[in-house]
């Protein structure tokens, strides 16, 4: 019985860390978009780029949220290194 209630519990881990990249993903792309219609006629172009780009990351995310979460957690902690300004 224990088993199954630590796989339920990884598996809403798993779930709610989706949720938060999805949403990160999502306010990334908001940012983009944004930035693209203040850019004229080469706008178009990367609004199309960021739309592929933001299906590619949700798609990855999907099929692989370890791996998400990992890569994840390892630009965190980069940029957490980078920003303590040592």
């Amino acid at each position: 019985m224990q088993a199954t209630d630590n796989t339920n519990s990884i598996d809403d881990t798993v779930d709610r860390l989706r949720s938060g990249v999805h949403s990160a993903v999502d306010k990334v792309a908001n940012a983009t978009s944004q930035a693209a219609e203040s850019l004229g006629q080469k706008g178009e172009e990367l609004k199309n780029a960021e739309q592929q780009f933001l299906e590619d990351c949700r798609s990855f995310i999907d099929k692989n949220p370890a791996t998400s979460l990992g890569i994840a957690a390892g630009a965190g902690f980069l940029l957490s290194r980078l920003m303590s300004g040592r």
